[in-house]
């Protein structure tokens, strides 16, 4: 039906402009070619109007869609439940709970607003050195104008050091995307309003004074964001595609205001979607994975048709799948945009712009002497994310540890600090190199009932895990016992159908305020890392619940309850890092290991 009316409305284009042309240039009677293009014109205007043959199909197209990129809504066959406004809603739900937690950060400290401007340094005077580069912002590092004005003059100051970023990938400003999904819930309740993000962005193309295209274009976006959303009214459903298509006018606004600023101070610069430079994606939308074929595709275009001289502002986060479609990329999502074109390219190196001195030993927020590491493994950096920590995602690590292209994690308000490099090696003079932890989870205690043997015991119980999709954090087993740890957004109460499943061949205990504590450590001398750790639980009165160690040679994770959990991490983190371990020994008496744990 879309290509039938798109046929329609083209033939109306072209019926007009015949008709125009016979009566400039005299061919045909005045009065009938007269006649004829007010019916022509009638006719296209009408025609971009919803089709009637339309409303019989499972699609709708947006009316007035004169603007670039036609709205295409579809419902999925198959998909549909008794109440399609109630499902569309908890997608949104479950979408805003799957990014990641500090994608839409609020910035809590105050920081200056701008970086002292340095000249950008023409290609004949360039530095000895240069690192060619991709570089990351956040949401939160482009909040408004005065932090897309610091970004922009940020870029321009490390082109001058010699840095050359081949591409700079950009999220959404400030809360946009959070903005979006609201926006999203309001449209399926019958109230479609646009204005804050109309605000947000207009106050920054005021704000640098703009020429007219950059306005045009990014008002464009909003105007079809509106229209989208008119059509969310009027279906009153929300499907996973669309939800993407919504949350994708953050970061194609962003981008297109942080390359017009780039170009005003003095940095060549364009602005790209993501797909216009070969990010293509499966098409699972909310969770796409990038296409194994999309590395060479980046490829070709960034040697072909992007000009080393100018910097690519390119959208993170989303992407296209084969068909077209926009998609996003889920968890870790900017950053995955960022390491998937660093290595693409075989860039020097991929810099994470954050509001953090590059990766902390410990939460600042519970460990206020935090250090900053400067040397981290891939492996410690994916084992550090999964147990909380807000470093990249262990998925956005893959396309970097595959070409072994090193990532640096820096900071956006500290830019002469040197940060974080995460790269295939780690420092073997440190014994630990940081604490991380997860609060909230609950322990589960299984302990056999039947002979079954250690094979059919536990086939038994991870068969009945998979079947109630619950994913396990943390497992400890022997013959007939198992404990695991299960996050806490899979809570397993007194009903929960795992239990009763179970309960022909074991035994479950649930234990509820639990918290992982996890050494990231180098388990070839757990002795020492080990002995250090339970000296400091006996002295605290600390019962560990649950230790693990295996698969990963780079983590010791213990169990506690979470009341012991804060206690537990500064003592251990001034034993660590801050070359001070008060103990007791088992006599008693006070000890001091003066030894120097840490290297750091």
């Amino acid at each position: 039906p879309l290509i039938s009316h798109s046929f329609e409305v083209a033939c109306r284009i072209t019926c007009s402009w015949i008709g125009l042309y016979k009566m400039v240039t005299h061919s045909v009677d005045m009065k009938f070619a007269t006649v004829f293009l007010c019916l022509c014109l009638v006719g296209f205007g009408r025609g971009f109007g919803p089709s009637p043959r339309l409303s019989t199909s499972r699609a709708f197209v947006l009316p007035s869609s004169v603007r670039p990129s036609s709205v295409l809504f579809s419902t999925n066959e198959g998909e549909e439940s008794d109440d399609p406004v109630s499902s569309s809603h908890s997608k949104i739900s479950e979408y805003r709970d799957s990014m990641p937690p500090n994608r839409d950060k609020a910035e809590v400290s105050q920081m200056p607003t701008s970086v002292a401007a340095t000249t950008y340094v023409p290609t004949n005077s360039v530095p000895s050195k240069i690192v060619r580069t991709v570089m990351k912002f956040g949401g939160s590092s482009l909040a408004d104008a005065s932090r897309i004005d610091h970004v922009a003059h940020l870029i321009k100051d490390q082109i001058a050091l010699g840095n050359r970023p081949r591409a700079v990938i950009c999220s959404a400003m400030g809360k946009t995307t959070n903005a979006l999904l609201s926006a999203g819930d309001f449209a399926l309740e019958g109230r479609v309003n646009v204005d804050a993000l109309r605000t947000l962005h207009r106050a920054c193309i005021d704000n640098f004074s703009f020429g007219p295209n950059v306005e045009r274009e990014v008002l464009a976006l909003l105007d079809e964001c509106e229209d989208m959303l008119n059509g969310v009214r009027l279906l009153q459903e929300l499907s996973p595609r669309s939800l993407d298509q919504l949350v994708s006018y953050g970061e194609r606004c962003s981008v297109r205001i942080m390359a017009a600023r780039l170009n005003q101070i003095g940095v060549p610069a364009q602005a790209f979607d993501s797909w216009e430079v070969g990010m293509i994606t499966s098409s699972n939308f909310g969770d796409a994975n990038v296409l194994p074929g999309s590395a060479e595709k980046i490829k070709e275009i960034f040697d072909r048709r992007v000009d080393p001289s100018v910097v690519a502002v390119v959208t993170g986060f989303i992407g296209h799948d084969e068909q077209g479609k926009i998609t996003t990329l889920g968890r870790g999502g900017s950053d995955l945009s960022a390491t998937t074109i660093g290595a693409a390219c075989n860039l020097d190196e991929v810099q994470v712009w954050k509001d953090v001195d590059g990766i902390l030993s410990c939460d600042p927020r519970v460990v206020p002497n935090a250090v900053s590491i400067n040397k981290v493994s891939f492996e410690e950096a994916s084992e550090l994310a999964y147990f909380g920590a807000q470093v990249l995602h262990p998925i956005a690590m893959q396309p970097a540890m595959k070409k072994n292209v090193p990532v640096r994690v820096k900071n956006s308000y500290n830019p002469s600090h040197e940060g974080s490099v995460i790269s295939a090696t780690k420092d073997p003079d440190r014994l630990v190199t940081a604490i991380t932890f997860k609060r909230g989870v609950q322990l589960l205690d299984i302990v056999s009932t039947r002979m079954l043997g250690a094979y059919g015991f536990l086939s038994t119980v991870f068969n009945e895990f998979e079947r109630n999709r619950l994913s396990v954090d943390v497992l400890a087993s022997s013959e007939v016992s198992i404990s695991v740890t299960l996050d806490k957004k899979h809570k397993v109460g007194t009903e929960h159908a795992i239990l009763k499943d179970l309960e022909a061949c074991a035994d479950v205990t649930v234990k509820n305020d639990r918290a992982i504590l996890t050494l990231i450590a180098d388990v070839g001398r757990s002795s020492e890392v080990l002995a250090t750790a339970f000296r400091v639980f006996f002295n605290l009165g600390i019962q560990v619940e649950m230790l693990s160690q295996g698969a990963s040679k780079v983590n010791i994770s213990f169990i506690i309850k979470n009341k012991d959990l804060d206690d537990a991490i500064l003592h251990l983190h001034s034993c660590f890092f801050e070359d001070k371990c008060v103990v007791s020994g088992l006599n008693d008496e006070s000890i001091e290991l003066e030894e120097e744990l840490t290297g750091v």
